[in-house]
This record gives structure tokens, C-alpha cells and sequence, in this order.
């Protein structure tokens, strides 16, 4: 379970510094000046994110070596790569919830755009007069032009008499049915025009806020603060989206491979303990405890030896250090490796002074030697076999 969550982990995190990378890339990629000039910003842009991931790593392995220097580089390398991705991110989000809003809009207006210019379409329509189809008023008008009565008049420029303008009155009330079926005509098409273009268009959207989670949240948070607006919300969003961005790339991937503890190692087997009777006098502390009276039972038997678990700085003598008559290490070379042991096993490691203390009872004999204090007849595991052992011709002498 507890791999299954940290694979879960490490893939939201990656998603994350993946997104934000891309977003510096892009931020980066637009300061050129040059598409070259581009690629460089948008490189150092995204690898300036990736560090970004990777130094807190860095920072708490310095601190929990006690490297302050390191550790406060580390710190200072996170402030400014972790600025410049938050700057990146609140620009980016905020021209994408710009862009967005502004779409919402602009799709808003040309919806109610339409509407106004199709009830005004279908308004005009009703006020066009009573007509027949423009074909057939215009095979009347082409009737009435081939007959006598039409050069009579000369085209009615010339009306004489009741029959030539009775002819002319019938005329003229063709030319105005036909004048109206071709109106009637041009705005039956732009009705037909505008409700193919609205038929295009999601209405449940356009119909909506240009910016619904800001218009919702700006009525809640109302209640409280009635002074806030939309652009205060959208402004409040923005932050919000950056700051999920660089904290969840920044610290997800430490949080998620805290899951496997890639700092610890698999500590080797304890050595098998040997018996009470054959232990070493410097090494194996022994308490006799006497057996329990029983009844009727003379009591005259030896008192059984028990041994108490070892000590840590007892298991480091027996997993890192061998006994050679003609070596020695010193104190610091000691306590060094004994932290190094520590921190294998994730274990907290003693004071100098406590380790000194509870290594001396052990029985290894110290000697000052150089002006530094030397343990003598021993040799650390750890040290590579191409060195050579610290020959000390006169130490006997000297310890003595």
C-alpha cells in the first residue's frame, strides 16, 4: 500500500512540475528576441523549474549533515528559482482566465447581437403589406406591358383618360406588391441567415457569466465582504492557481518519495551474540540474577548469567571496526564513521563526548600520539584496502 501511494504521488507530482516546466518554457521562450534567443530563455526557464524540485533534496540532506553552507545555498537557489517560476505562473494564468473570460464575452454579446437582429428582422417582416409570390406579381406586370393600353400611355408616362388610368393604377399596384414580395424576400433570408448562425451556438453557454466559478465564488464570499468584485475574485484565483503550481512541483516529489525513505538502507543482520560464558570481559557486561527459591529444592546451583541487549556504539564495534595489532584511529576518524554508521540506519547519533565515554568502556586502549588522541589496536572496515595500516613501532612503548 504504502508503494502503491507513493507511485500515485510521484505521478501527480511529476504532472505538476511537468505543467509548470511548460509554463516557464513558454514564459522564457517569449523574452527572446530571436526564435534562438527563445529556445535559450525557454530552456533555462524550465530547467530553472526543475531545480526548483530538486533542491530540497539538497537543502535537508545539507542540514541533516550539518553542512550550514550548503544548506543556505540550497535555500537561496530555491528563493529565486521559485520567484521566477511563481512569475511565470501568475502571468500565465492570468492571461489564460483573461483570455477565457474575454471569449465568454465577446460569444455573449454576438449571441445577444443575433437575437436583437432577428426580432428586429422578424418585426420588419410584419410590416411589409399583404403580397402574392414576387414571380407571379411579375408575370402580371409583363402581361400589362404587352398590352395596347401600356404604349397608349407610353409606359404610363402619359395618362389620358379614365381607361388609361385605370390602367396605370392597376400597374402601379403590381410594381408595389412586387417591390414588397422582394422585400418580404430579402428578410425572409436574413431571418433564415441569422438562425442558421444562432443554431451554431451553444445557448447554455453564451448565456452564462463570462466567468462562472468568479461570478459564484464573488456570491459567496459576499455574504462576508460585500465589497469584493468579480476582478477581486479572478485576481484571488490567479494567486491561487500559481501557488498550486510551484508548491505542489516544488515540495511534491520530496513529500512523495518520502513514502519509500530513500534515505535509509537496508541495516545488516545483527551478528549472532555469543554465549555469556565466552563473552569478552570489555565488550559483554554480565548481571548474575539468582534463580527463584522453590520449595524443598536445595538452592546450591550457580546463579544464571543473563546478557542485556546491546548498545548502538556496542553493534558499531562489532559491524565496522576490526582489531589489528599494529593500527589505530583517532578519536574525530572514529566518531565520523560512527555518524556515518547513524545516519545508514537511520538512527540519531550520540554527542562526541557520550560516544567517547561509552567507546572507552569497551577496553580499547587510547594513547595521545601527535597531540591527538589515538585508539590503538584497531582499524575501521570502511577504510579502502590500498591504504596503508599506521604502523606504530614504538607504541607499546608509548601506551605503556
Amino acid at each position: 500500500m504504502r508503494h502503491a501511494l507513493g507511485v500515485i504521488g510521484v505521478f501527480a507530482a511529476g504532472v505538476l512540475l511537468a505543467v509548470s516546466a511548460a509554463m516557464n518554457w513558454r514564459f522564457g521562450f517569449y523574452l527572446g528576441k530571436t526564435e534562438f534567443d527563445g529556445l535559450i530563455y525557454g530552456s533555462a526557464s524550465a530547467a530553472a523549474d526543475c531545480l526548483k524540485a530538486l533542491v530540497p533534496f539538497f537543502f535537508f540532506a545539507a542540514v541533516r549533515n550539518r553542512m550550514w553552507s550548503q544548506a543556505a545555498a540550497s535555500a537561496v537557489v530555491w528563493l529565486v528559482v521559485t520567484a521566477y517560476s511563481l512569475t511565470s505562473a501568475l502571468g500565465h494564468a492570468a492571461l489564460n482566465r483573461m483570455d477565457t473570460a474575454g471569449q465568454r464575452a465577446v460569444e455573449a454579446q454576438s449571441y445577444k447581437d443575433l437575437r436583437s437582429d432577428l426580432e428586429r428582422a422578424k418585426e420588419q417582416l410584419s410590416w411589409v403589406p399583404q403580397h402574392r409570390p414576387a414571380a407571379v406579381v411579375q408575370s402580371d406586370i409583363d402581361t400589362l406591358k404587352n398590352s395596347r393600353e401600356w404604349q397608349w400611355t407610353e409606359g404610363c408616362t402619359k395618362v389620358t383618360g379614365p381607361k388609361g388610368r385605370t390602367f396605370c393604377g392597376q400597374y402601379n399596384g403590381l410594381v408595389a406588391e412586387f417591390a414588397s414580395a422582394e422585400q418580404a424576400q430579402k428578410l425572409e433570408a436574413r431571418i433564415a441567415e441569422i438562425q442558421a448562425e444562432l443554431s451554431k451556438v451553444d445557448s447554455g453557454s453564451v448565456m452564462a457569466e463570462a466567468d462562472p466559478q468568479a461570478a459564484v465564488l464573488t456570491k459567496l464570499a459576499g455574504i462576508f465582504v460585500p465589497t469584493l468584485t468579480v476582478e477581486d475574485i479572478q485576481t484571488g484565483l490567479t494567486i491561487f492557481i500559481a501557488l498550486l503550481l510551484e508548491v505542489g512541483s516544488g515540495f511534491g516529489l520530496y513529500i512523495a518519495f518520502s513514502q519509500w525513505r530513500i534515505y535509509d538502507r537496508r541495516a545488516p543482520a545483527a551478528p549472532a551474540m555469543a554465549p555469556a560464558a565466552k563473552a569478552e570481559p570489555e565488550v559483554t557486561r554480565t548481571v548474575e540474577v539468582a534463580a527463584p527459591l522453590k520449595v524443598g529444592v536445595n538452592d546450591n546451583r550457580n546463579p544464571v548469567r543473563l546478557v542485556p541487549p546491546e548498545s548502538d556504539v556496542e553493534r558499531f564495534f562489532k559491524e565496522r571496526i576490526d582489531k589489528k595489532a599494529n593500527s589505530s584511529v583517532t578519536s574525530t576518524e572514529l566518531y565520523e564513521d560512527y555518524c556515518a554508521w547513524c545516519e545508514e540506519l537511520d538512527k540519531e547519533p550520540l554527542a562526541l563526548p557520550i560516544f567517547c565515554r561509552q567507546f572507552g568502556e569497551l577496553g580499547v586502549q587510547k594513547a595521545r600520539i601527535a597531540g591527538k588522541v589515538r585508539h590503538i589496536g584497531i582499524a575501521l572496515r570502511s577504510t579502502p584496502e590500498n591504504w596503508e595500516d599506521k604502523k606504530l613501532p614504538a607504541l607499546a612503548t608509548q601506551a605503556a
